[in-house]
């Protein structure tokens, strides 16, 4: 069995053909997904689909891109739902930023308290935290140590390959590896999976985003997770069927379920 531990099926995309999505997952041996928080707008339709379709979960958390609709009551209140299993995704985004200085400080200023916020939900409720960096590990790596979210732990949803990460292994962390790792110009990515100890490797997707190869321009769905552990089996040089096995134990680990 194989866990996709991060897939947006509350995304539109899938509005048309959810049932068909689940089964091809089903048929493929994805047979858990967690849906995480990003945008509060998509919270309802993330619930709703947790509570329909059986083995899904979700997170609640409010994505970077987001942070000027971050409501910290409302994302406590999902969090409370029974199919809850983690807090985000949360984190910094640096990629797109605004063009002054100033505005630029302000952006990340708000992204780290928001950040910040959803840390300190995560202990609260003892949940583990789903986290998004992007070319933002420095700042990121520092907020995670210095508010000792160690105490939850979680996980490095699309690890950015970035070796400095690797630190949080010590610090209760996994990897969520997804379809970039079959890219073919993924040069870092192969050689940093080399280096997380087995029982911090997760397998997403990530979908409707970087759908692996050879499916690539097409949406991505959980049935494609295959192709991740294929291909981390390939660079691990082991059997394919051991790191489903890892990958699913690792992530009953992680978010209890």
């Amino acid at each position: 069995m194989i866990i996709d531990t991060h897939v947006h099926l509350d995304s539109d995309r899938y509005n048309e053909d959810i049932k068909e999505v689940y089964q091809r997952s089903l048929e493929a041996g994805v047979e858990q997904f967690i849906i995480p928080g990003a945008d509060p707008a998509d919270f309802e339709r993330a619930g709703q689909l947790s509570l329909e379709f059986e083995n899904t979960y979700i997170a609640s958390g409010v994505h970077p891109y987001h942070v000027d609709d971050y409501d910290l009551p409302k994302v406590e209140k999902f969090a409370s739902l029974s199919t809850c299993v983690a807090i985000g995704e949360c984190g910094l985004d640096y990629y797109r930023l605004p063009e002054t200085k100033e505005e630029i400080e302000k952006e990340k200023t708000l992204q780290k308290k928001v950040f910040i916020s959803q840390i300190k939900l995560a202990k609260k409720l003892q949940k583990p935290l789903i986290v998004h960096i992007r070319e933002a590990s420095l700042d990121s790596l520092t907020i995670l140590k210095e508010t000792n979210a160690k105490d939850v732990g979680g996980v490095l949803h699309c690890y950015n390959a970035d070796e400095i990460l690797l630190e949080l292994v010590d610090h209760n962390f996994y990897f969520g590896i997804g379809g970039v790792l079959t890219f073919k110009n993924a040069k870092k990515l192969p050689e940093m999976v080399k280096k997380i100890p087995l029982d911090r490797l997760l397998i997403e997707t990530d979908g409707p985003y970087l759908t692996p190869h050879p499916h690539r321009g097409k949406r991505n769905e959980p049935a494609y997770c295959t192709f991740v552990a294929q291909k981390i089996a390939e660079i691990l040089e082991m059997e394919v069927d051991e790191i489903k096995r890892i990958t699913t134990e690792n992530a009953k680990r992680l978010f209890k379920i």
